[in-house]
């Protein structure tokens, strides 16, 4: 099934499987525990056509960080091992995307090197029962494991849960662009390097 990987992650906080398919459908099937981010995760696969797959049993009766956290850990992991050495992949993307009142500029690397430049408000500290500030968490995670450099910036914002959502949205767009494969370097790194 295409470019896949399959990730469990055990420890005392979380027990995660997680696995993706970069090639796929943009369906997903997440049960993370926390409602919120169950919607984040499935608007991430739409956008980005991924077939994903997350099932979460984590410490949520303490609150959401562990399982956020993890499932960004296990979502780098899962990207890192699916594309392996990276060959003919574009590797660069971007979007600056409208969502109702927000504008969110996400830009993406896959470059190796792991960073996250994340210049975003937060207007309320929480959407329901979420702590925004997970958010920043998530994405840290993410770009550890899966060895990318990221950058969001907010350039208008007031609903929060627009804020996130278009935060999501536009991740799964670059990561979908920046793994495609580039037909006329098919089989080549892209990188002078020779290496990713």
């Amino acid at each position: 099934m295409g470019r896949s990987a399959e990730i469990k992650r055990n420890t005392k906080e979380t027990k995660i499987t997680l696995k993706l398919c970069i090639d796929g459908d943009g369906k997903a099937m997440v049960n993370t525990g926390v409602g919120f981010l169950n919607h984040m995760l499935e608007l991430f696969a739409r956008h980005g056509n991924f077939h994903l797959e997350v099932f979460c049993d984590g410490d949520t009766d303490v609150d959401d960080h562990h399982t956020t956290e993890d499932i960004g850990i296990a979502l780098g992991e899962a990207f890192a091992e699916a594309l392996g050495e990276r060959r003919g992949i574009y590797r660069y993307a971007d979007i600056t995307l409208p969502m109702d009142e927000v504008l969110m500029l996400c830009a993406v690397d896959i470059s190796g090197r792991s960073y996250l430049g994340f210049d975003v408000e937060m207007p309320q500290a929480k959407v329901g029962t979420f702590d925004t500030e997970l958010v920043q968490d998530f994405f840290l995670g993410f770009v550890r494991k899966a060895d990318v450099t990221l950058h969001f910036k907010e350039f208008s914002g007031e609903n929060t849960h627009h804020v996130i959502e278009s935060m999501f949205k536009a991740f799964g767009r670059v990561m979908d662009r920046a793994t495609r494969i580039d037909p006329e370097h098919a089989g080549e790194i892209p990188s002078t390097k020779g290496i990713l």
